[in-house]
């Protein structure tokens, strides 16, 4: 990174606080750790939680997937907090929330008590995990946000990394429940003070960012008459279908191609690392790409992906998937959390990214359901391979009839 106090980083903390690249690491690390706790940490303790209260797998899944419609529907009202300039409350807050719902699920003894803890976990998901600190980012730092991002998710990206040996470390020596414990503490008292910490300067002024060139923005009313937004949402939601979607099938998915267990898990685990290349990459080589053009090449390289899945059928074939699906996942974030502020402008950035992420949100909840009922019907994963393609291919034709006009200066 630059150096800390470059043009737009000193009006955007008015000097009180910490530096450009302070928060930028902190946040990151915040980013780490909630990712950890309240996204991945339900699939590491769901095994030993099947275990000891023996309720069927889909009650289990149900309550992770109430989680993520939470999520989703919270995200208007996160946005809008942080329009009106509580980034630093809503950030905090969510840290608290989410101390308090592994709280709850820690005393879960009835499938109501693990949904009731299960939607705290989502609301505090919506206010913690990369859209609000994408918004805060993008409103203190309007001409440095996208490299801010950028240098967020390459960071954040070792969250899968490192979460799951961590909880299982902590599982098997712990119980599923001390976990919990452990990570209400962490939430509680490491994140929710960093946050505080870290945002307690204010956002940029206005006036701040008609000085730096930049334009106020259109409203959410504004930009939803617009073609841009509509194919932004059908892009964003069609890539937020496909990739959790097929991460809950991707084990059986290449253990129908013939692979054992040990293979299968020998491709899945170059995706993580995949992710973070084309991140780190994209941080030190691609600052010259627009923004528009990295997201085509993304949003092609989905499908791409989907297509070499479906016709690979050694294991060099399916490595090269895993290979071209990290990429395209790990890129996705950063196009997304950048090219929202760069289409729409700053002023109305939380609500406007608060709704493109509702409709992706829900898209992610619903597709592991709707993909197994993909298999049902065609009866095999290539045919379903092949849909979620076809599918790819529709959003990377709405992304790219994106004007370029429409994008503003990335």
């Amino acid at each position: 990174m630059r150096e800390e106090r470059s043009a737009g980083e000193g009006q955007a903390d008015d000097g009180a606080g910490p530096g450009y690249r302070t928060v930028v690491a902190g946040l990151a690390l915040g980013q780490i750790l909630a990712w950890a706790i309240l996204y991945y940490g339900f699939a590491s303790l769901v095994l030993p939680m099947m275990r000891e209260l023996g309720w069927a797998k889909a009650t289990l899944m149900g309550a992770f997937t109430l989680a993520l419609l939470v999520w989703g529907l919270v995200n208007y009202a996160v946005g809008a907090a942080i329009d009106r300039g509580h980034g630093r409350a809503v950030l905090t807050g969510g840290a608290l929330l989410g101390a308090l719902g592994c709280l709850c699920w820690a005393m879960a003894r009835a499938p109501w008590m693990l949904y009731a803890a299960m939607g705290l976990v989502g609301a505090a998901a919506a206010m913690t995990l990369y859209d609000p600190a994408f918004a805060v980012l993008a409103k203190r730092y309007p001409s440095r946000y996208r490299e801010a991002i950028t240098w967020l998710t390459l960071v954040a990206g070792f969250a899968s990394t490192l979460s799951f040996p961590a909880l299982a470390a902590l599982v098997h020596g712990l119980g599923w429940r001390a976990t919990l414990l452990v990570l209400a503490g962490v939430l509680g008292l490491v994140v929710a003070p960093l946050h505080a910490w870290l945002l307690r300067a204010g956002t940029i002024a206005r006036s701040t960012l008609r000085r730096e060139g930049q334009a106020a923005g259109l409203t959410l009313h504004a930009a939803l008459r617009t073609p841009a937004f509509w194919q932004l949402g059908l892009a964003f939601t069609i890539l937020a279908f496909i990739g959790p979607g097929l991460w809950a099938h991707m084990l059986p998915a290449l253990q129908a191609k013939g692979l054992s267990e040990a293979q299968a898990v020998s491709v899945l685990v170059w995706i993580g690392p995949a992710q973070v290349l084309g991140r780190f990459a994209y941080a030190w080589m691609g600052r010259g790409l627009s923004l528009h053009r990295l997201g085509v090449m993304v949003t092609v390289a989905m499908p791409l992906a989907l297509l070499l899945f479906a016709a690979g059928g050694s294991l060099a074939s399916l490595l090269l998937f895993a290979a071209v699906f990290g990429l395209a996942n790990g890129l996705s974030t950063i196009v997304r959390g950048s090219l929202v502020p760069a289409c729409f402008g700053h002023a109305n950035i939380g609500r406007i990214g608060g709704a493109l992420a509702t409709l992706s949100l829900v898209a992610q909840a619903a597709a592991p359901v709707a993909i197994a009922g993909l298999l049902l019907a065609l009866g095999g994963y290539v045919q379903v391979l092949l849909v979620l393609a076809a599918l790819g291919a529709v959003g990377a034709i709405a992304f790219a009839r994106v004007k370029p006009p429409q994008l503003g200066s990335p």
